[in-house]
């Protein structure tokens, strides 16, 4: 079944006039206030203080805190004679019910502030709660969608300790219904954080397995947004350098994890990668990955470096001539070839990058029966939202997560 004219006519004028409000400044797109380099996170409590913060609720998960990665960090809070709460129960794939507790604990602590320290997840929470703690007469059910936040959030400290998300610059919290297994997005510029604390040393310690696949999160939000049809201002820029910066760092920081300035690029790549999906969106890699990591648990991160070829062989010609230029951007050798073999090379390089680094070519463990609720659930989210090269059809979808899945 083919996507209607009707409804490519709908999908596309909703993208068109969506592309006009991002593209102005009726919203605040003001980017978070970065403090960069090692030991940077140390001086965070400094600047908190001064803004006249004396009381914060730390958001992490348990694994964080065991390894002690927040040790400095606590260090400096009393330093500067900040108190502070932690909340360490940030669940990967967060929960409705999660981010509850984390409001909770925010208003039972009398908090004025949050400072979310870890990967997407915690950051996701924090957001999320603070939405709900700003506007208490509205479930987060209610605030996803775009534009549903209605007051301003408590501020956020953003602390990646992954170079992947980029939510330390994005105006998104993904949240799972832990009762239907589906993910939804809140997307709202109240959202973004205030600050960014980009310290390369928090991800020193980051499994290979994880820089890889949090490295091709990162990769997947810049080439979304660069082929999509809402590229605004400075979108394509900021794609064309997290690509770069990809290219020329993920693999060293996988092999040579104590590699610093390796690891201080793949930070910067995924803050540039987020902005650049924050106001021209990301494709079907997201709306089918959220909705497997709904289904299954899949980490998103694995989710994302699996499917992004994939998809990219669906949109075919469609896409060529913007990855063709992400090809050039990348520092790939691409003279004397045509727009489609630049785009095709493009696409093979992100799958020998994915094979450098041990990721696997499907997600095992889809279930055949399940995969028209999620090709449902993924197509509800990506039309008419996403402004995708070409519109994918209920059919399609199936095939394509069969062939990620690898089913025959």
């Amino acid at each position: 079944m083919s996507v209607s004219n009707l409804a490519k006519v709908y999908a596309r004028s909703y993208q068109f006039v969506m592309k006009l409000v991002m593209g102005t400044d009726i919203l605040n797109w003001d980017e978070p206030e970065l403090l960069e380099g090692p030991g940077a996170v140390k001086k965070l409590p400094a600047l908190i203080k001064s803004k006249g913060y004396d009381n914060v609720l730390v958001v992490t998960d348990k694994g964080l805190t065991s390894l002690h990665l927040l040790d400095g960090l606590y260090e400096a809070l009393e330093k500067e004679g900040i108190k502070y709460t932690v909340f360490d129960e940030v669940q990967p794939n967060p929960t409705i019910r999660n981010v509850e507790a984390c409001k909770n604990a925010y208003v039972s602590n009398n908090c004025q502030a949050m400072i979310s320290f870890g990967g997407g997840s915690p950051m996701d929470t924090a957001k999320a709660a603070g939405a709900v703690v700003a506007n208490p007469n509205k479930k987060i059910k209610q605030m996803i969608g775009v534009l549903k936040v209605t007051k301003k959030i408590p501020p956020i400290f953003a602390v990646p300790t992954t170079a992947g998300t980029g939510s330390e610059v994005t105006v998104a919290a993904v949240i799972t219904d832990e009762e239907t297994h589906e993910k939804g997005a809140v997307n709202d510029p109240k959202l973004r954080p205030g600050v960014a604390v980009l310290d390369p040393e928090l991800t020193i310690g980051l499994p290979p397995k994880i820089t890889s696949t949090t490295g091709m999160d990162a990769l997947t939000h810049a080439v979304e947004a660069f082929i999509g049809r809402s590229n605004v201002a400075n979108t394509e820029d900021a794609a064309k350098k997290a690509v770069k910066l990809i290219f020329d760092n993920l693999k060293i920081a996988y092999d040579d994890g104590s590699n610093l300035e390796a690891r201080a690029n793949m930070l910067k790549a995924s803050y540039y990668a987020g902005i650049a999906f924050t106001r021209a969106y990301v494709g079907y890699v997201h709306a089918i990955g959220h909705n497997l990591g709904g289904f299954y648990n899949v980490p998103h991160g694995l989710a994302m470096s699996v499917i992004l070829p994939y998809v990219l062989d669906y949109y075919g010609e469609t896409a060529y001539e913007r990855l063709a230029m992400l090809a050039d951007a990348a520092g790939l050798e691409t003279s004397g070839l045509t727009t489609s073999k630049k785009a095709k090379l493009f696409i093979a390089k992100v799958r020998e990058l994915n094979a450098s680094m041990g990721i696997p070519e499907h997600i095992e463990g889809i279930l055949e029966k399940d995969i028209p609720t999620i090709a449902q659930r993924a197509l509800r989210e990506g039309n008419p939202l996403y402004p995708v090269p070409k519109l994918m059809d209920f059919d399609d979808c199936c095939l394509l997560i069969k062939k990620i899945g690898g089913l025959k």
